[in-house]
């Protein structure tokens, strides 16, 4: 297996409790780390037998788009429409980063993280 790393996607979302967080909005980081057997793209050297990175950001921003009141919920939508997408990945994990969250308190960030691994959780 090898691991293909999309990280540091940066988005501009509207996701939180407070009315605040839906009108005025906050800055997040996403990162996704795939795993899958690339013997077939390595050695045809063809995007049709590899994860499209380009698809895996089309899905982050797609995804983060849709405002929701917990990251929990944006991580489990982007881990799904990944899998969705991409039959021939073994394990996909997700983590969003809200910079600066309106918590009391000096916080850099709050991040969610979650995994899928096939055969066990798809």
């Amino acid at each position: 297996m090898a691991t293909i790393s999309v990280l540091g996607i940066r988005v501009y979302a509207y996701h939180g409790c407070l009315p605040e967080e839906t009108k005025i909005g906050s800055d997040y980081e996403v990162n996704v780390v795939l795993e899958y057997d690339i013997k077939q793209s390595s050695y045809s050297d063809d995007l049709q037998h590899t994860v499209d990175y380009v698809s895996i950001n089309a899905v982050v921003k797609e995804e983060m788009s849709v405002a929701s009141k917990l990251l929990e919920h944006v991580v489990a939508r982007i881990l799904e429409k990944i899998i969705e997408k991409h039959p021939k990945i073994s394990c996909v994990e997700v983590s969003v980063a809200k910079k600066n969250p309106p918590i009391n308190g000096d916080v850099r960030e709050v991040v969610v993280k979650d995994k899928r691994i096939k055969g066990t959780d798809f």
